[in-house]
Formats: C-alpha cells, sequence, structure tokens
C-alpha cells in the first residue's frame, strides 16, 4: 500500500478488494469508511485459513494495519454496519438511574409548599393539598421500589391520590402544576377534557396522554410511569340528563380515562401513531422479534381541575335547608364563596359526573377567587410572569421598562372588574403598553417607567414623551424606580440565597452578589441560574490561572476587581471565562518574560487593568520594571 494514494483517497489493491475513503474528524486522528467490500477466489467453508471475516474483525484488522503503517491513530468505519449494544465488561457495572431515581426526589411537603408561596399569591389550601400530596405520592413510589428486592407485594387495594382543583378562572390551578412539575423534575403533559372521546369515535384518545408522557420523558418508559397527567377543563366533560342517546364526548370520557386513573397498561404502538409503527417493525428487522411496549399508569399522578359553574348552587341546595321555627338552619347569603369549599362526592355525582369517576379522585381543593389587592401581590411578586413578560419583550429593543405602585394598583383595580382572575392583568396591560411597544423602538428613548397617568392616558403620554424625550424629570424618576428595585432584589437574594453564600464565601462577595442582581435586573435571567453560572466562571478562571503556571512558568493571580470585571463581562457576553482569559492574556507571556529579565519577578498579582487594557498594563509593568531595575541579574553579575 502506498502512503500517497492512500492519503489522497485512492483505492487501495489487496488480495481482497477494499475501497476506502478518508473521513474529515474534529480530532487528531484519521478515520477511513469501508465503502465497498470485494472477495476474489474461491471460499470454502471447510478451509478456516480463507475465512471471510465479519464486518467487525475487518474493521479491527484495517485499523490495525493502517495505525501501524502511518503511526498515528487511524479508525475504519463502515457506515453500514448496524449498531449493536456493547456488551458490559465483567467486573463494571454502570450506574441504573432510571424512573424516580433519576428525579432525585428528596423534598418534604414544608419545602415544596414553601417554594410555591414564591410564585403564588393566596391560594395556601390549595398549595398545602398539592405540596403534601404530591410529596407523598413520589416518596412512597421511592419506598416501593427499594423495598422491591425483598420481593414483597404491596397490599392490594392501594388507592393513588388523584387530585381534584375546583375554582374559578385565573386563579392559578394551571400555574400551580406547571410549577411543581418544574420543580420536581418529573415528566408533564396537560391535555384539555374536550379535546377527546369514548374510545371508538371520532376524537382524541385518553390513552394519549400517557404516549405523550413517554415523549416528554426522552422515550424512557421507567422515568414516564412516574409522570404527572394534567386534565383541564374537566368540568365540561360532566353529561347532561336531558341528553339522549349515548353521550361519547362526555360521560365516554369519564368512563375512558377510569383505568388509566387507576392502573392499568397502555400499549405505545397503536394504529394512528406512524411512528410506533416504524418503531416495531425496525425492532422485528433487527431482531427477528415482537416487542409489546407498555407503560404501567400504577404511579402515573393524575390531576384534573376545572372551574365548575354552577357547583355551588347544587351545593348551597343541599346545605341551605331553609326552614320554619326554631330549628331551621338559617344561611348567609354572603357565604355562596364558601360552597364549593363544603362540596362533596355527591354534589359531583349531581353535577354530571359518574361515581366511578368521582372515586378515583379521592383529595380535593379549592382555590378562592382573586380580589383587587391579590392582583395587585401578584404584580409586585418578583418572580411573577406578567411583569417579566412585559420587560422581556421591551429588552428585545433596548429598553428598559419601570413600574411605579400607583400605576400597578390602578392596573389590578381595572384587572377586577372583568372578573377573568389573572388573565385579566395580562389584558389591561396589553391596552396600556401597546402604543409605548410599537413606537418607541423607533425612537432614541431607552428607557420607560409606567406610572398612573401612564395608565390613564397611554396615548397622551406618549405624546408627551415624544415631544421631550430628555425630560430630566423623567430620568430622574427612572433612576429613583431602578434604585428601589435593585434593593428590593437585592434584599430578597440575600435572604434566599444565605445558604449558598456562606457555603461558598470566596465566590459570593457583597460586590458579586450586586452583580447577580444587576444582571437579573439587565437581563431578565433567573437568579438560581445566575449563581450556578458564577461558581462555574469563578472555577474557570482560577483553573486558567494554574494552566498559565504549568505552561509558561508565570505564576498569575487575578485580584478581586480583575475577576469581578471578568465575570461582569461574561454575563454580559454570554461567553465563557475561560474565553475572555486567553483573549486577554495573548500578550502576558512575552511582557512578564521581559520582566522576569529585568528583575527576576515570576510571581503577578492582576488589577482590573490587566483585564480593561492588558496592553496598557503591560507597558506600564515594563516601564516601571525597566525604571527600577535598569541592569538584568546577568549584567549585574558581569559587572561586579
Amino acid at each position: 500500500m502506498r502512503s500517497s494514494l492512500a492519503r489522497r483517497g485512492f483505492a487501495l489493491k489487496w488480495p481482497r478488494k477494499v475501497f476506502i475513503v478518508p473521513r474529515r474528524r474534529s480530532d487528531e486522528s484519521r478515520a477511513f469508511e469501508v465503502r465497498h467490500v470485494a472477495f476474489e477466489g474461491d471460499f470454502s467453508m471447510s478451509d478456516e485459513r480463507n475465512k471471510v471475516p465479519d464486518q467487525e474483525e475487518l474493521e479491527k484488522e484495517l485499523s490495525n494495519y493502517l495505525s501501524k503503517k502511518y503511526g498515528c491513530r487511524i479508525k475504519v468505519v463502515s457506515p453500514m454496519m448496524m449498531a449493536k449494544e456493547k456488551e458490559k465488561e465483567p467486573g463494571k457495572q454502570e450506574p441504573d438511574l432510571k424512573g424516580v431515581d433519576r428525579i432525585k426526589f428528596d423534598m418534604k411537603p414544608e419545602e415544596l409548599e414553601e417554594y410555591l408561596d414564591r410564585y403564588v399569591v393566596k391560594q395556601e389550601e390549595a398549595k398545602a393539598v398539592l405540596a403534601t400530596k404530591i410529596c407523598t405520592h413520589y416518596n412512597r413510589a421511592r419506598q416501593r421500589r427499594r423495598k422491591a428486592r425483598y420481593k414483597t407485594d404491596e397490599s392490594v387495594g392501594r388507592i393513588k391520590n388523584n387530585i381534584i382543583l375546583m375554582g374559578p378562572t385565573g386563579v392559578g390551578k394551571t400555574y400551580l402544576v406547571k410549577l411543581v412539575a418544574r420543580k420536581l423534575g418529573v415528566p408533564f403533559v396537560k391535555g384539555d377534557a374536550t379535546k377527546f372521546s369514548e374510545t371508538g369515535y371520532v376524537g382524541g384518545d385518553v390513552e394519549d396522554l400517557i404516549r405523550d408522557l413517554v415523549v416528554e420523558a426522552g422515550d424512557d418508559l421507567e422515568l414516564a410511569q412516574y409522570g404527572i397527567v394534567y386534565v383541564d377543563e374537566v368540568d365540561k366533560i360532566a353529561s347532561h340528563s336531558r341528553l339522549l342517546g349515548p353521550d361519547v364526548s362526555r360521560a365516554g370520557v369519564q368512563r375512558a380515562l377510569l383505568k388509566p386513573m387507576e392502573e392499568t397498561e397502555v400499549d405505545l404502538k397503536v394504529p394512528h401513531d406512524p411512528i410506533s409503527q416504524i418503531q416495531a417493525i425496525e425492532h422485528y428487522r433487527k431482531t427477528g422479534k415482537r416487542e409489546k411496549r407498555t407503560v404501567s399508569t400504577r404511579d402515573i399522578l393524575f390531576i384534573v381541575s376545572g372551574a365548575f359553574n354552577g357547583l355551588s348552587d347544587i351545593v348551597k341546595e343541599r346545605v341551605s335547608k331553609q326552614g320554619v321555627g326554631f330549628g331551621a338552619d338559617i344561611q348567609s347569603r354572603g357565604d355562596e364563596g364558601k360552597y364549593l369549599g363544603r362540596c362533596k362526592a355527591e354534589d359531583l355525582v349531581e353535577y354530571g359526573f359518574e361515581s366511578e369517576f368521582i372515586g378515583r379522585l379521592p383529595v380535593m381543593a379549592v382555590l378562592e377567587p382573586l380580589e383587587a389587592e391579590d392582583l395587585y401581590e401578584i404584580l409586585e411578586n418578583p418572580n411573577n410572569p406578567i411583569v417579566l413578560g412585559k420587560k422581556e419583550d421591551f429588552r428585545c429593543y433596548g429598553i428598559d421598562l419601570r413600574f411605579e405602585e400607583d400605576a400597578l394598583r390602578l392596573v389590578a383595580r381595572r384587572a377586577h372588574e372583568e372578573k377573568t382572575g389573572a388573565r385579566a392583568l395580562v389584558s389591561v396591560m396589553e391596552k396600556v403598553l401597546l402604543p409605548f411597544e410599537k413606537k418607541l423602538p423607533s425612537t432614541s428613548i431607552s428607557y420607560l417607567v409606567v406610572t398612573r397617568d401612564v395608565v390613564e392616558d397611554p396615548r397622551g403620554q406618549l405624546e408627551t414623551m415624544l415631544q421631550h424625550p430628555d425630560d430630566p424629570q423623567r430620568f430622574h424618576l427612572y433612576e429613583e424606580r431602578a434604585a428601589l428595585e435593585k434593593r428590593r432584589v437585592l434584599d430578597d437574594v440575600t435572604d434566599r440565597k444565605r445558604h449558598q453564600m456562606e457555603t461558598y464565601p470566596l465566590v459570593f462577595t457583597p460586590q458579586r452578589i450586586e452583580l447577580v442582581v444587576d444582571h437579573h435586573l439587565k437581563a431578565g435571567s433567573p437568579v438560581d441560574s445566575i449563581f450556578e453560572e458564577m461558581i462555574l466562571l469563578y472555577n474557570q478562571i482560577r483553573v486558567f490561572e494554574s494552566d498559565f503556571y504549568e505552561k509558561h512558568g508565570f505564576k498569575i493571580h487575578f485580584n478581586e476587581e480583575a475577576i469581578n470585571e471578568i465575570i461582569s463581562r461574561s454575563l454580559d457576553d454570554g461567553i465563557t471565562a475561560t474565553s475572555i482569559c486567553r483573549n486577554i492574556s495573548r500578550d502576558y507571556d512575552y511582557g512578564f518574560r521581559l520582566v522576569a529579565d529585568k528583575s527576576g519577578q515570576t510571581q503577578f498579582i492582576l488589577p482590573k487593568e490587566a483585564v480593561v487594557q492588558p496592553g496598557d498594563y503591560l507597558d506600564e509593568l515594563i516601564r516601571g520594571s525597566c525604571s527600577e531595575f535598569p541592569f538584568n541579574p546577568a549584567e549585574l553579575s558581569k559587572k561586579y
């Protein structure tokens, strides 16, 4: 084999014809693809010497030969070879992290409730119920897995703690469940009950929710069996007594949900899903065996919710037995909002649900309506997605958005008048800010403070702002709101992250905590993510200092101001601290050697100037060294 031909990719002739084509790789090794293999001569099965090697043996022989021939590591890869699962070597056991073990669930009910308190206003009962029953559900699932090694079956008739949430629209039912799923890291699927129909009829199949869980779990069947299925608008599938004929979209859906909500095996291969059919065909082509992939709903938690309009009237009719005489049970008209909290299974059955369906939802939680003060607290919450979303909208155009307290109170009062809960906040906010969102990106204005006047007359205030874009009074107001918001966020971060700050005192100095807050307010990034990224960036700087010493022989150490500058630049530009250090240190080695030749100095503490203006810093360092040490050590030894 000739090396020149091999390097250019020409066909090489062996006793067996093998056509090899070089393929680009990112590492230093060379890789070749076996495009065609043709064997010459008459081979006999009894002739051991001329036995035809299989694909894997041929790749191994070619790789060894080419590696010895050219003195570098070469691997021959066949694109036609089917990927086979490698057998585990004896003595090496890979960690089996599946299902609930991948979730790493170790949270207590009070911890989860405290997390929900940071995002959701009011709804104390619903937060307590969700936190308690969800924590219990997953802790019990983990405990059962640990007991599985003893091969002891759990008692028959175990009831799953499925949950039903009741409350008017816009009170946070869906938001609560999404927060829980995000915190736990479990697969989560949301479906609308109105899109399903009874099995065999036109419409969605309720078992599709379980198949969607598998997709959310990354095709990990074990993990999908510990997911959460959330069915919204469940009150819309309550049946009507006046309906004639089969009720396939209401009572039929209730019957279809019975088995999944309790325990059943859901087949992943269905006729209306072409992907599952293709996967089954591919598996049969590879193995020659049919595989039945199923998911058990034994540990899948079902949470259903709805507004249940009219249910309070049924409860009121039951509990408000108006009588005559001293023994009559008198009810106040002002207690109508509390009737849902006194709801029983019989009321839901009368509402239109089948008793078997209600029996599989043993846990009930009622969410309260939101008043104007509650809506204002939502807007004042630093984690609320409404204000954060509008700030992100304006930030896309380079405009910093701030809100005054009076403006938020007026928005909350207007939203309460629309009677649609927290959803009305978005509607009112859009009506106020839409003119500014349309016009300001085309101007040089870089900030906007939403005052009470802006809420009352948005178009008039916009015209005034365009006529006087540099109004000093408005800029002073903006600075006041920015400083006030920074202090509030700083206090919140210091309180919530106290443990992390005490654990990493070298990383989270007071100056860097301000960096976290500034970046959070400027870019809108979550505080938790910034904290994690700051630990990573600090470690990258220290690793660079060590690597620089190993490579060049000079010990460098960035002082606190220099580290803060590197971290700030990394957060703003979205690049690693390592990249910044490499960029600013291109001339460090040359400059330090000049200094070392004059003074013998090999250790350098780098200030902020070494990061901001590395060239000027080195020039000043070299000039200072030359003026202090006009002769290098070698010249001094010759002179004296």
